[in-house]
């Protein structure tokens, strides 16, 4: 049996990782300012993470959500209060894409409706109802297709009344920034209109924070930087630090049916012990700090080139524009320089490196940036 070749794959097989750095099955290293998709959050084989981890295996691995996990309580504590929602309720999932899939699930059933206002550029996720909310139609296969979605000009605050005003629209989601489509930051005013827009047509606002929050942008959510509360927050990617993990925080003014969300997966001991574990350290280590400060020095010691275009983004989810196809200097920095960066389309590297890159790292990183261009 073959695996099933969806992938472009790099010719490089990890085997090792610690902190922003991964050594490949040759003994090379690599400064990793990618993170895995911005799923490395506190850093690769942080100790406490991995004794978390380990300690929690040796005890039980797992048992479904028919009975009390302490440590589900446990997480929705923590993350109340690091996040500053401590009124809300958290259910847990396995996925980013799962945690669109709910939240969405959730703001129909609240509702009585079912159509959603996405935006121009979004990336939600891969399952079914997700990915219909994705502005990408090379991935929405024809049964994808059959969700009822408008996309909306991201900024267009008058687009979006037009589409709630006729009355159908359960929700509007949204990217705290969007990272697949370019690192696109949605404007404050446009942010606080659509908590507006929402609560004059009864629609629910869900933020889709699963690559933006989690203290990637110097804040724990991205939102937070416009100063407006959502009514769902979704979560995934560095909840974990790379264990399966995801999540949605849901507004105190929804009400709790028993069966209407569910999951086999989601919630699992080592899920919990491994975000738990993340938290602790995140708050231990200033790790929220630390990606704002050395995001925000990257972002302006980018070397002038007339080949760059724009750079944008807030702490350490950055994107640089180019005025041409960025993958020649993306297989420079892999295979000359051994440095591990994203790309969002064809002509922006993405940089999303975990949350505990250093300034000398950093520095690293910008030498044999400038040497490539």
């Amino acid at each position: 049996m073959n695996l099933f070749d969806v992938y472009s794959l790099f010719d490089v097989t990890p085997v090792k990782a610690k902190g922003c750095r991964v050594w490949d099955n040759a003994g090379q290293e690599y400064l990793d300012l990618y993170g895995g998709h911005a799923v490395i959050s506190i850093g690769h084989s942080h100790p406490d993470y991995i004794a978390a981890l380990t300690d929690q295996l040796n005890k039980i691995g797992f048992y479904s959500n028919s009975v009390k996990n302490p440590l589900q309580e446990m997480l929705a504590q923590k993350l109340g209060k690091a996040c500053g929602y401590e009124d809300y309720s958290l259910f847990l999932d396995n996925s980013g894409a799962e945690s669109n899939e709910n939240g969405a699930k959730l703001a129909s059933f609240h509702t009585g409706k079912d159509r959603i206002i996405a935006f121009n550029k979004s990336f939600h996720g891969r399952t079914s109802g997700a990915v219909a909310l994705t502005d990408n139609p090379a991935i929405v296969s024809p049964f994808n297709a059959n969700h009822k979605v408008t996309f909306c000009k991201l900024n267009d605050a008058q687009s979006v009344e037009n589409e709630l005003a006729k009355g159908d629209v359960a929700a509007v989601i949204i990217e705290g920034i969007q990272g697949c489509g370019g690192i696109n930051i949605p404007e404050v005013s446009f942010m606080q209109s659509l908590r507006s827009l929402c609560d004059k047509y009864n629609a629910v606002l869900i933020l889709d924070e699963v690559q933006s929050g989690y203290g990637r942008t110097g804040k724990f959510f991205a939102h937070q930087w416009y100063d407006i509360k959502p009514d769902i927050i979704t979560m995934g990617k560095g909840i974990a630090n790379g264990f399966p993990c995801g999540g949605i925080l849901i507004s105190p003014k929804f009400n709790a049916v028993k069966g209407m969300l569910g999951t086999t997966f989601g919630g699992n001991y080592l899920a919990m012990a491994a975000a738990n574990a993340v938290l602790d350290i995140m708050n231990r280590e200033q790790l929220i700090d630390n990606a704002l400060k050395v995001g925000e020095y990257i972002k302006s010691n980018i070397p002038a080139s007339t080949k760059i275009k724009e750079v944008r983004g807030k702490g350490l989810m950055l994107g640089i524009e180019f005025n041409e196809d960025v993958a020649p200097i993306r297989k420079a920095l892999l295979f000359e320089k051994h440095i591990f960066t994203g790309v969002a389309g064809k002509n922006m590297i993405r940089l999303l490196a975990p949350l505990c890159l250093t300034m000398s790292e950093a520095d690293e990183f910008l030498k044999a940036f400038n040497e490539v261009l």
